[in-house]
């Protein structure tokens, strides 16, 4: 199948395999020859090259950078930069991992083991509005994920960046007070961010979000927080259009 050049795009590629990454630039400029296409070994890199430039077309994230765990990648750029589309490819292509991603938001997966002509035409499929998943994926016979916890994901999901600190800052038992010293923000702002944490999750309260954030940490599906703290500062919510 040929592959037909395309105007000037921006890829942003997240992984920190030199080698993959020269796969993943081959792949796009054989989708896209006059492309435009940066790249990063880490979620901090990432990020930094996000906030100086809104104009990236599409980001292709590996799972399994230094310094995340699980689906933590995915939900930070889908929470932080949620007009982006992120395409994941990984080397874990088994089909619950597929589905999560999924779930997540994600634009499409692609396993790294595919050919390049393959990867240009998932990127290119992916560019064109639709979603990308290897041909041999079926679902799995076993649901991983039910309705219940779908929609905590979506939930969570809603959060802001700023909400999310505040969360962690629950499930780590840090009281009002503390959260307010840790943000440099106020008592009264922390309460407002708990009482749309609480709406936001559909909970009665800060017990019940630690309880169903924890249900969703024992199930493998999400590290919500890791990255998000380690490679975050207290500093006020960034709104990206």
């Amino acid at each position: 199948m040929s592959i037909e050049a395309e105007g000037a795009t921006k890829f942003l590629i997240i992984d920190d395999h030199p080698l993959f990454r020269e796969a993943l630039h081959s792949a796009v400029e054989l989708a896209y020859p006059n492309s435009d296409t940066l790249d990063a070994a880490s979620l901090d890199d990432a990020c930094a090259l996000l906030d100086d430039d809104a104009g990236f077309d599409l980001a292709l994230l590996d799972l399994s950078i230094p310094g995340v765990k699980g689906m933590d990648g995915l939900l930070h750029l889908r929470t932080h930069y949620p007009r982006l589309p992120v395409v994941v490819v990984s080397g874990a292509e088994e089909a619950p991992i597929i589905a999560q991603v999924m779930a997540y938001g994600a634009a499409g997966f692609i396993p790294k083991s595919s050919k390049k002509t393959t990867l240009a035409e998932a990127i290119q499929q992916v560019m064109n509005g639709a979603t990308y998943l290897p041909e041999t994926y079926t679902d799995p016979e076993e649901e991983p994920l039910d309705d219940q916890t779908r929609k905590m994901i979506e939930r969570l999901s809603s959060l802001t960046p700023q909400q999310i600190r505040v969360l962690h800052m629950i499930c780590n038992g840090l009281l009002n007070k503390q959260i307010a010293y840790e943000l440099q923000v106020g008592e009264t702002t922390v309460k407002a961010h708990v009482s749309e944490i609480l709406r936001k999750l559909c909970v009665a309260s800060r017990t019940q979000a630690v309880i169903e954030v924890k249900k969703l940490e024992a199930l493998g599906s999400t590290g919500p927080f890791d990255a998000m703290a380690s490679s975050e500062a207290p500093a006020p919510t960034r709104h990206h259009s």
